[in-house]
């Protein structure tokens, strides 16, 4: 696929993500990594923690997923993901392109599900205090 294919579909993908058309079986780990690449690739790291919260509390509440004490936002995987995103696209040559932004993040440990937990235990992430606030890790620290 090239590039300006990948791009339209990162585009794609964000556009029915914001909008609240993505089907929920679409809204995949993957999908939260391009998505969440997207916004630190276009809005820079600052300002896609600030916009990334209301936008995924917005989508759950679009397909009828709670955001409550035991599912829906979570904020510390959120900050977590978004933070080590920004740090993959830092030790990139700039400027880079969104496709390869997408696919340095798709190719790294971040696509494993179990990345964060290599971080924080299982208890500590599940809490409801993670899952409402940032949370440091408790396992080991995040690269810097």
């Amino acid at each position: 696929m090239n590039t300006v294919n990948e791009e339209v579909g990162v585009q794609h993908l964000v556009q029915a993500m914001q909008s609240g058309s993505l089907p929920r079986a679409q809204w995949t780990h993957a999908a939260h990594l391009v998505v969440g690449t997207w916004h630190v690739h276009t809005l820079g790291l600052s300002e896609a923690l600030q916009a990334m919260p209301t936008l995924i509390r917005a989508y759950n509440v679009a397909t009828g997923t709670a955001n409550s004490d035991s599912s829906g936002y979570h904020e510390t995987l959120t900050v977590a993901y978004l933070r080590e995103i920004a740090r993959q696209l830092s030790a990139l040559s700039l400027p880079v392109e969104l496709s390869t932004a997408v696919q340095t993040v798709l190719s790294s440990d971040l696509a494993r599900s179990d990345w964060p937990l290599r971080y924080w235990s299982r208890e500590r992430l599940g809490s409801v205090a993670a899952r409402r606030s940032w949370i440091e890790p408790d396992l080991a620290p995040l690269p810097v």
